[in-house]
């Protein structure tokens, strides 16, 4: 069965944002992103990395990890305003929103229906496993359904912002193990964690 995994960059202080959910690594944003951070993804995730990225790194063809890329409409909506309307063609690109009627892209799916029931659709038809890219709303509402993180830690701390889980999200404590990490010399951490008791 495939697996959801929400691979996310998060600061220090265990947020994905600033408080007002602009893209924090755009031209005017906080977020520094060290050489070593993008040859790493490049090398070990470089289907995560967006069209602009992967054709700077001359990556092409399919993904090694997944083969389709969630998200929810306030994250696309930041592709959306630098002209970008699909940052993942070489993904599968399903957009979660009750409020787009009509996808500015070919290529990008509008989900209306419950993200849940989607996800278990997914989970049991062929292919790779299924990148959770966020943003918190989306993930709060995937989280029972996340059968691994990979959180991209910055050395970063903001004080306040948008976290990982929308504060909306159900009270359900779990436990993780931690299967792989890669520590950068910028600081940068990558660390991949399964859901415990998880088949």
């Amino acid at each position: 069965m495939r697996r959801l995994v929400y691979c996310i960059a998060s600061t220090l202080d265990g947020f994905i944002a600033g408080p007002d959910g602009a893209d924090p690594t755009g031209p005017d944003g906080f977020w520094p992103i060290a050489d070593d951070y993008l040859k790493h993804l490049a090398a070990e995730l470089p289907e995560v990395l967006p069209v602009q990225a992967r054709s700077a790194f001359g990556l092409t063809g399919e993904g090694i990890r997944f083969d389709t890329v969630l998200e929810g409409r306030r994250t696309y909506e930041l592709g959306l305003r630098a002209g970008i309307t699909d940052a993942y063609p070489h993904l599968r690109h399903l957009v979660f929103s009750r409020t787009l009627t009509q996808s500015p892209d070919p290529a990008v799916e509008l989900i209306a229906t419950d993200p849940v029931a989607k996800v278990h659709e997914l989970k049991d038809s062929d292919g790779k496993d299924i990148w959770l890219l966020g943003g918190s709303t989306l993930a709060g509402a995937l989280y029972p359904e996340i059968d691994q993180l990979i959180v991209k830690l910055s050395p970063l701390t903001l004080g306040t912002g948008l976290p990982l889980f929308s504060p909306d999200t159900p009270f359900d404590p779990r436990t993780w193990e931690l299967t792989e990490h890669t520590v950068l010399q910028s600081g940068a951490a990558f660390l991949t964690y399964a859901r415990a008791g998880a088949a």
